[in-house]
């Protein structure tokens, strides 16, 4: 066997975008449904734990990704070789509506600012530059009221929507755009981080982060998934993991392309500010 077949041999899943300690328990329970379905159903190496031991992007191009979540901008501009959506996930959480999410504009409680143009020359944070949520959607907010120029002082990355909400508490940052769904587990499981901020404004809306598979995985094993997810979605014995995780519903015919994070780009563009300064 090559060194590449074993690789592919190996079959991993893995839940890291809403991965917090506090939930990870959920998440558990989450994929432990799932898999016992996939293996009923006759999918072969279905894994028995959650991968946490890999970055979201080692994740992303592993060849032998069986269940993941990801962000769409990144996959659509690096990984969509790598991954084809399963579905879609809705959310429970200010700012989703439907299959579809914004990402909260954050400032700390005592800021002054009370729109988007307030914040010209203030200190940006974002988690990562090919974000969705921290970037893409942050731009096209910004992008109308840009003027075509620079807009912060400066813009720095925090590696985690977390950390970029504490740097802004603690004053280290002045403004972030976190997404509604990270912003309503922190509000939650962190009051005493989240009394030190508030919402300004909102971002445009894209497509929730999809639950997606490797290319690699055949058709019978992305219907298996689909139905495996229908049944998990509906197991009234599973509501309460579904709460904690703040699923309230599945998209099973989702959108597959990436028109929506593209056109948002393709946007700020036409606004002269392509890119998040």
């Amino acid at each position: 066997m090559s060194a590449s077949s074993a690789v592919v041999s190996i079959r991993v899943a893995a839940l890291p975008m809403y991965d917090f300690p506090e939930l990870r328990a959920a998440h558990d329970r989450l994929w432990a449904a799932l898999a016992d379905r996939l293996r009923a159903g006759g999918v072969a190496q279905v894994p028995r734990q959650l991968t946490r031991g890999l970055t979201h992007r080692e994740i992303w191009a592993h060849p032998g990704l069986l269940f993941g979540q990801a962000c769409e901008y990144p996959v659509a501009k690096s990984f969509c070789e790598h991954l084809r959506i399963v579905a879609t996930p809705r959310y429970c959480a200010p700012g989703c509506a439907d299959s579809s999410y914004r990402s909260a504009i954050v400032v700390r409680a005592d800021e002054a600012a009370d729109a988007l143009d307030d914040l010209r020359n203030r200190r940006c944070v974002v988690n990562e530059p090919d974000s969705n949520s921290g970037m893409n959607l942050f731009r096209a907010a910004l992008a109308p009221v840009s003027g075509g120029a620079r807009f912060f002082e400066s813009v720095q990355f925090s590696g985690a929507h977390a950390r970029s909400l504490e740097l802004v508490a603690t004053g280290e940052a002045d403004v972030t755009a976190v997404d509604c769904v990270t912003f309503a587990h922190i509000t939650r499981l962190l009051p005493s981080l989240a009394a030190r901020l508030r919402v300004v404004d909102w971002t445009p809306a894209s497509p929730c982060l999809p639950f997606v598979t490797s290319r690699r995985m055949s058709e019978d094993t992305l219907s298996m998934l689909r139905s495996a997810l229908a049944d998990v979605f509906t197991d009234r014995a599973l509501a309460p993991i579904r709460a904690v995780l703040l699923l309230e519903g599945i998209d099973l015919s989702p959108v597959t392309t990436f028109d929506r994070v593209q056109e948002l780009e393709l946007e700020a563009e036409l606004w002269r500010y392509p890119v998040l300064l």
